[in-house]
């Protein structure tokens, strides 16, 4: 298992870092890293995990990801069969204060962008005109190089420092990450989560995954990630059946039982209280 400590690579001397990704699909271990990391999907669909924070993402969605937050942009499953043609793509741009020297960083007038950072910590979800705007301002800085790179860049961090349409994805904001230990067990647990939400699973498996007792697991979890485990694994069922409703031509009875639900009732209400909608809406 890998360790959740993630390296982003940086020349030295750098004021941001930007980072093309085109893989088969993304990086499926729960990791963290020092730099706030603004993220472009360009291609692929899939379920987010950033801190107690569980849903979907698809081509064009925008995220901010805070310093020192746990998270995973975990592809579907239909993405690492060897058959697939899919892909998935993104562009990424990290920064943080150590690129650019305390100094620099305490300035008076960078005090909005401070407060802008500080709400990252919860993860933030890029939406409407701001969404385009900073989209287009990402893609260009591929092609740029100099001060005029630079001026695009903190162009792009006023847009969102000024903009209403970041939506926070955290219900708190975490105060620091997993250590190594810690990284190792959870990317333990979100692997067979993942591997097995389409099961009955009992709380003594993914117990024993995690090397503990049932008790002591379920309280390790909560403590951990601010809920259930068995709220965590219906959010990652609901992801999966939104994504089985949108792509593919099954009745919602089949998606329930293909997602991991043992009835429709339960199905329906779990569904409507992680997405706010019933499945049949949300399929209209």
């Amino acid at each position: 298992m890998k360790v959740v400590d993630f390296k982003v690579p940086k020349v030295k001397k750098e004021a941001f870092r930007f980072q093309e990704d085109h893989r088969r699909f993304f990086y499926d271990q729960l990791h963290q890293h020092p730099e706030i990391q603004i993220m472009l999907i360009t291609e692929g669909e899939g379920t987010l995990i950033a801190g107690d924070y569980v849903g979907r993402f698809t081509s064009g969605d925008l995220f901010v990801i805070g310093s020192g937050l746990p998270h995973v942009f975990r592809s579907d499953r239909k993405y690492y069969s060897h058959k697939s043609k899919l892909k998935a793509k993104s562009l990424s741009v990290y920064f943080n204060e150590s690129y650019w020297g305390n100094t620099f960083w305490e300035l008076e007038e960078l005090g909005d962008l401070r407060k802008f950072t500080d709400r990252s910590a919860r993860a933030l979800q890029v939406t409407g005109k701001t969404k385009s705007d900073v989209s287009k301002s990402i893609v260009e800085l591929q092609k740029l190089q100099g001060m005029v790179k630079l001026i695009v860049f903190f162009s792009l961090l006023k847009i969102l420092i000024e903009s209403k349409e970041t939506r926070p994805l955290t219900v708190t904001a975490f105060q620091r990450g997993f250590d190594l230990e810690e990284g190792k067990r959870m990317n333990a647990i979100l692997t067979f989560t993942f591997k097995a939400c389409h099961r009955k699973i009992y709380i003594q498996e993914v117990a024993a995954i995690a090397n503990l007792s049932a008790e002591a697991f379920c309280r390790y979890f909560k403590v951990r990630t601010q809920k259930t485990y068995t709220s965590f694994l219906n959010e990652v069922r609901v992801s999966n059946a939104c994504q089985l409703l949108i792509n593919n031509d099954l009745s919602i009875q089949d998606v329930c039982y293909q997602s991991g639900f043992s009835n429709n009732s339960n199905f329906n209400r779990i569904f409507k209280r992680v997405t706010g909608k019933v499945p049949s809406r949300y399929l209209r």
